[in-house]
């Protein structure tokens, strides 16, 4: 397939709402001279109210929040599960203030730190013939 066909394929994924964006994944690993040791915190967060505003309100905090790297609603358990991705300690106890500390209905946070990263992917498991 020449470029320009490709390119217009893929175009009209996006506009069909297929694509939702595209992005560079970069290497963690590879940056760390540049970015620090890095810290990957796997958090969960129960609310004291679940209201559908409640819930809202939270989730619309936590996305806008840099280092909430995914956050996704949750049930059974804690009512969200965050990845955050901060440069150490020190910058995860500022996130934990500016996030969870300060919001009066946070009831319960359980945090999680990352030693080793097995697998991350983005993929999206198609069936043949699917595409």
């Amino acid at each position: 397939v020449s470029p320009a066909t490709c390119l217009r394929r893929v175009k009209r994924l996006h506009v069909l709402g297929l694509i939702e964006r595209t992005v560079s994944i970069l290497n963690a690993d590879a940056l760390r001279p540049w970015l620090g040791a890095g810290l990957t915190a796997i958090v969960e967060v129960t609310l004291e109210q679940q209201s559908a505003e409640q819930q809202a309100a939270f989730e619309a905090r936590a996305v806008a929040d840099a280092a909430v790297q995914q956050c996704y609603r949750t049930s059974p358990g804690p009512d969200f599960v965050l990845i955050a991705t901060v440069a150490d300690m020190p910058a995860f106890m500022a996130f934990t203030q500016r996030l969870l500390t300060q919001d009066a209905n946070v009831r319960n946070v359980r945090s999680f730190f990352s030693l080793q990263r097995a697998k991350f992917s983005v993929e999206l498991p198609l069936q043949s013939g699917d595409a």
